[in-house]
């Protein structure tokens, strides 16, 4: 073709990447790679290891080793005996190994952007202009965290040592999203790759130990699913960090239940794209173009359900399938290409099949009629018009170039269809109306809210979601939280177990008048209940007599307890002034019974009396003190390198169960209740089993103090069998629950349903009359989720 004829055509022509480099680099490693443990490349004790091909052409590219049991295990006595010196190092120290991998990563841009392309099929302008100096922006960012952790921290520690198992979809961004954080704050890993992409993490370990990473601290075990399994259930690991999909996050929560691991779960998503009638119709086309076909649509938080106002739908729909016919789909090396390869196969099949779903049906199908190139796994850009909301393609996770739209007609529409989903990781709003798309973001279910944008990541911005995309954060200071304890928490010993349930020793009747019989009722929807299965059970003290009764509470009642909390979801929505004038109305009542409060845990417990005093004064201060943060827990601004901000939010969680500890029967149960209510929360309380009239007495408080119906919500009974019911509940959003290790497991196993967030003890003692261990922004933190905002600005 001449010159002219190019001039005439505008016709692309190819341009090639050179790959001479990274082929020599496969060239070198033609015996196969195997795992980098303890600071050098060995193989897998079993000898086995498997194939792993090029998306793009279908062929081999690299023998790896295949990981089992002795594997992980030398991976992890490594990380363990690394741990504490890695750890011991100053926090300048490891800045410094931070900025060398940083530095390495950049010297070496090229050849690990090329790797990465052949690797994963995706076009190498995403590797090399996001990818890999998105992952260098990490290790700089987190060697700043490493230099200030003494002032910024110093009330933590690091977690120890880590698992992380990462997807093939961004192989080696999410290396450097885990790893740097991780290392930064003195922790030693284990990362497990995708088997179908793990060679640019087998690149980065040549790179680390050049760089002078000491041995141990960074190890990386290759294999298939069994090998991560393996990861997630040894027993010296103390943290697990997971990015995939929902179905295998639910198995690792399941796996971890009890096990004392902190766990970070990144998982799928249906992320609703929102276009308003007033938007840039244009600029929201191309933030399609961005939110769906960006990686082969293979992002967790990909734009896929498009939600268009009827006014301009015909018009963006328009644009939108002429812009589609300009995408051109190539071999990941031509620089001139906007997709690439899908990674294997199994997943075009996955993404063919449910397309066909979609058009049986209803949906419209709409495919740039555009060539594919021959051989590989190549899928169209596909648009899905016309798609009902329960259709299967609007409800579940594709993972391929494939956008689904819907219509709308008002903005409460546009956010009752946008949160129709069971994911919530992230969202775009498109308006030229600022406080229009401010508005709807605050209402979106969803961890990452871009306007006007979309697909934006920063290594200061949180990133992570909510409902069944996964709990905990990535990136910025909430990520940095997620690998690290508080020292408060460190040596706690087990609960002593609780004396059994004292009985009630019988009294010989005289002449005497009795007195009058109280039965405490539970408290649902700022009233008093009578437990649905009309059974109670008596509180005795420990010489057997009896002090009270309480209701027996039974799964109904506490799905009455969740409907009422649900229905007081203006709390959440109320001023931040508004809650804490309330929590210290409840402070001013508690005190003007304080004796009374004290009297009763002195009856109940046997106490001393100047033990019970001090539980209440504790208690009293315990409000004063969420009352105080209620509106001072605020958000931060980011500054991402953009011209832009990113509002951090700290949102309620939503309807959030408490199984409150056996000991401390007030302050236990305020120092849980109190920090949720504070920033927004509703609450169904389970109190203290053995002791529970404190709270019983306490919900007569609350009705004296302008506490709004169903915020809080207390239903007695067993705390073990309450648990189950919240843990299994899906309009539960998160459970905390104190007591017993076996109640700890019993809470983890079950909230895997709609995996819920848990906080738990694993049977640990809390000191509740330590402010350090019992109060504060331990609780706060986990009494929210950070939403992050993005709102560019500017040219």
């Amino acid at each position: 073709m001449t010159v002219a004829k190019y001039f005439d055509e505008m016709s692309y022509g190819p341009a090639p990447e050179s790959d001479i480099e990274a082929r020599d680099w496969l060239a070198r490693h033609a015996s196969g790679f195997g795992h980098f443990i303890n600071g050098a490349f060995v193989p897998s004790v079993s000898g086995k290891s498997f194939d792993t091909f090029e998306p793009a052409t279908g062929k081999v590219l690299a023998k790896l080793a295949n990981g089992g049991a002795a594997d992980v295990d030398n991976a992890v006595a490594a990380a363990r005996k690394a741990q504490a010196s890695w750890a011991r190092l100053s926090g300048h120290a490891r800045a410094r190994h931070l900025y060398a991998l940083a530095r390495m990563i950049q010297r070496h841009a090229r050849l690990i952007a090329v790797v990465e392309a052949i690797d994963n099929g995706k076009p190498i302008r995403e590797t090399r202009d996001l990818d890999v100096p998105l992952a260098a922006r990490h290790f700089y960012h987190h060697a700043g965290w490493a230099q200030i952790q003494d002032t910024e921290f110093a009330d933590h520690v690091p977690v120890g040592v880590v698992g992380q198992i990462i997807p093939w979809n961004f192989p080696f961004l999410m290396l450097a999203w885990k790893v740097a954080p991780a290392l930064a704050l003195g922790n030693t890993v284990i990362l497990k790759p995708a088997e179908f992409t793990s060679l640019t993490a087998l690149l980065f370990a040549e790179l680390a130990s050049a760089a002078g990473l000491p041995p141990g601290v960074l190890n990386i075990v290759t294999g298939e699913g069994e090998t991560g399994a393996l990861l997630v259930g040894h027993e010296d690991i103390d943290k697990i960090a997971f990015t995939g999909s929902t179905e295998v996050g639910r198995v690792i929560r399941e796996r971890t239940a009890g096990s004392g691991k902190s766990l970070t779960l990144e998982l799928g998503g249906k992320s609703p794209f929102v276009v308003f009638d007033d938007a840039d119709i244009d600029g929201a086309v191309e933030g399609v173009v961005d939110a769906i076909w960006f990686n082969q649509g293979q992002v967790c938080c990909a734009g896929s359900r498009l939600l268009v106002q009827e006014g301009i739908a015909d018009l963006f729909h328009e644009r939108l399938k002429r812009r589609m016919q300009t995408l051109r789909v190539g071999q990941p090396l031509d620089k001139c290409i906007d997709m690439g390869a899908i990674i294997a196969p199994v997943q075009l099949t996955r993404i063919e099949t449910l397309v066909k779903k979609g058009v049986s049906e209803g949906a419209t199908l709409h495919q740039a009629k555009i060539d594919l190139p021959k051989g590989g796994s190549f899928y169209p850009p596909t648009l899905l018009s016309g798609v009902q909301p329960t259709s299967i393609v609007a409800t579940e996770e594709i993972f391929g170039p494939v956008a689904v739209s819907m219509t709308f007609r008002t903005p409460e529409e546009a956010v009752q269809l946008a949160n129709h989903t069971r994911y919530g990781l992230a969202a775009s709003v498109w308006s030229e109306t600022i406080g229009l798309a401010l508005n709807v973001a605050a209402k979106l279910a969803a961890g990452v809210v871009w306007v006007n944008a979309t697909n934006l990541f920063d290594a200061a911005v949180g990133f992570g979601g909510k409902r069944e995309s996964g709990f905990g954060r990535e990136g910025g200071r909430e990520g940095c939280y997620e690998y690290l304890k508080p020292k408060a928490w460190v040596g706690r010993k087990a609960r002593a177990a609780m004396p059994a349930l004292s009985q009630v020793k019988p009294v010989a009747g005289n002449f005497s008048l009795p007195t009058i019989d109280r039965t405490a009722k539970l408290f649902i929807g700022g009233k008093q209940a009578r437990p649905d299965g009309n059974y109670s059970r008596v509180i005795a003290s420990p010489k057997g007599k009896a002090v009270g009764e309480v209701g027996e509470g039974n799964r109904k009642d506490i799905r009455n307890a969740v409907v009422a909390a649900q229905a007081a979801s203006a709390w959440s929505n109320a001023t931040t002034h508004n809650r804490a004038q309330i929590l210290y109305y409840i402070a001013e009542n508690l005190n003007g019974r304080a004796d009374e409060f004290a009297s009763r845990i002195t009856g109940m417990t046997g106490a001393s009396a100047a033990n019970a005093n001090a539980e209440v004064d504790a208690a009293i201060s315990r409000l004063f003190t969420y009352a105080a943060w209620a509106d001072k827990y605020e958000g931060g601004i980011h500054q991402p390198p953009l011209r832009g901000v990113a509002l951090a939010m700290p949102e309620a969680i939503g309807v959030v169960g408490v199984i409150c500890p056996p000991e401390a029967p007030l302050l236990g149960f305020i120092s849980l209740v109190a920090p949720l209510i504070a920033t927004g929360n509703r609450v169904v309380a389970v109190p203290s089993e053995p002791f529970p009239l404190s709270a019983t007495d306490f919900y007569s408080v609350l009705e004296t103090s302008d506490v709004p119906a169903g915020v809080v919500n207390i239903v007695t009974g067993s705390a073990m069998e309450l648990a189950k019911i919240l843990a299994a509940h899906n309009d539960v959003d998160a459970l905390w629950a104190f007591g017993s290790a076996e109640l700890s497991t019993t809470v983890e196993k079950l909230s895997s349903g709609n995996l819920k967030r848990t906080f738990v003890d694993n049977g640990k003692a809390t000191d509740w009359m330590d402010r350090a261990a019992a109060e504060g922004a331990l609780y706060l933190r986990r009494a929210v989720d950070v939403k992050n905002i993005w709102i560019p600005y500017g040219e």
